[in-house]
């Protein structure tokens, strides 16, 4: 895949990560989910941006599970008065109403998780800018 960042895979490749396996299923997710999309490290772990603006975050310590972290960057700005986007999936759980976590274990998870998850990113995407 072109959008993969090679900076990220030898990061990784020196982790020697359990789930190393979830964290490049997500990633292809992630990347495939939405043209514009690219990939770099952040907070020590895959960081995802759109229109150079950090967007999606993968905490992948400790490892026992993968989290994506939605955010509208690093800096704090105003909250919106609802959530930022509709998620009748039910992945997200909501921190604010401009950040919220999708948890996975495994890669039964992530595969029951993918179209939602695709459309998740998207909408993200496209209302956080």
């Amino acid at each position: 895949m072109k959008n993969l960042n090679s900076d990220v895979t030898k990061f990784l490749d020196g982790l020697n990560h359990p789930l190393r396996a979830e964290v490049e299923e997500l990633r292809l997710i992630i990347l495939n989910s939405l043209p514009g999309l690219t990939e770099n490290i952040k907070w020590n772990g895959p960081n995802y941006c759109f229109d150079d603006q950090d967007r999606l975050t993968m905490k992948i310590q400790p490892p026992k599970q993968i989290q994506l972290i939605f955010h509208r960057g690093a800096k704090k700005i105003a909250q919106p008065n609802g959530k930022l986007i509709d998620d009748q999936s039910g992945l997200l759980l909501w921190k604010e109403n401009d950040r919220a976590i999708a948890t996975f274990k495994n890669r039964d998870e992530i595969k029951k998780a993918a179209s939602n998850l695709e459309r998740i990113i998207v909408s993200w995407m496209n209302a956080a800018k």
